[in-house]
């Protein structure tokens, strides 16, 4: 049984009955006694401190006089918007709610590991799993709805006709392994740098948690951005109609 942060286990104490609802009507196999895990505990956190990070925000939006924290969410959002303006060659604002949906949070679920005494819920396999599904869903709906059906279904044939029986298992296979790649990369790194972060702040305190600390926060803002920029280019490729 997985070491049970101080708000896994409040949430193990308190909460116990909406948890395991939850895990019961998706036949997910978990402990009845203690049905919170902590990536979901986390995942949860993350997600309220988002919610009063952007309630605080639209409370002090100003044109005349912007705060610190309005100036860095503009960065953000212009950021996310050139990004998808740069991959998807139409109609890119359309997509750039949800990428920037999936950067913020996977950030700050990255992110959250650095305060002492909660962790990244994206060192657990699951949580990165159900972004990348929820990615994988986006994109082909998005494909679907910008081509139509027959449309899509014509990209997994290929340029050239006559190589459909090839093309297809092809498409298929690289389809299928997009969220498994998503998955793993976000997952691995996060996982690799939070072990290494708390290997060198037990070893020592002077210096080198301080380093490690950086390259930590270093990682966590690049595989957010890895994720939200692969997930943008199968945006593109879904709604292209070049094909």
């Amino acid at each position: 049984m997985e070491h049970q942060l101080w708000l896994t286990a409040l949430l193990n104490r308190f909460l116990p009955g909406p948890a395991d609802a939850l895990f019961n009507v998706l036949r997910i196999p978990h402990d009845h006694a203690s049905p919170w895990t902590n990536w979901f505990s986390m995942e949860i956190a993350v997600a309220a401190i988002i919610v009063v990070v952007f309630g605080l925000l639209r409370t002090r939006l100003s044109v005349e006089n912007p705060g610190g924290l309005q100036h860095v969410f503009e960065l953000v959002f212009q950021f996310v918007t050139d990004t998808a303006r740069d991959t998807i060659p139409h109609g890119a604002d359309r997509y750039a709610g949800f990428v920037g949906t999936l950067f913020i949070f996977i950030l700050f679920m990255n992110l959250i590991g650095i305060i002492p005494g909660f962790e990244s819920p994206t060192m657990s396999p699951m949580v990165p799993l159900g972004l990348a599904v929820c990615a994988f869903l986006y994109y082909n709906w998005s494909g679907l709805r910008a081509q139509g059906v027959l449309g899509y279904l014509k990209s997994f044939v290929g340029p050239v006709w006559w190589l459909f029986f090839l093309m297809i298992p092809i498409e298929i296979i690289s389809h299928l392994a997009r969220p498994l790649s998503l998955t793993v990369r976000l997952f691995a790194n996060m996982f690799a740098g939070e072990k290494v972060t708390f290997t060198f702040l037990t070893l020592t305190y002077f210096l080198a948690p301080t380093i490690f600390m950086g390259l930590h926060v270093f990682v966590a803002m690049l595989q957010a951005y890895i994720f939200m920029l692969l997930t943008t280019i199968y945006i593109s490729m879904a709604v292209a109609h070049e094909h």
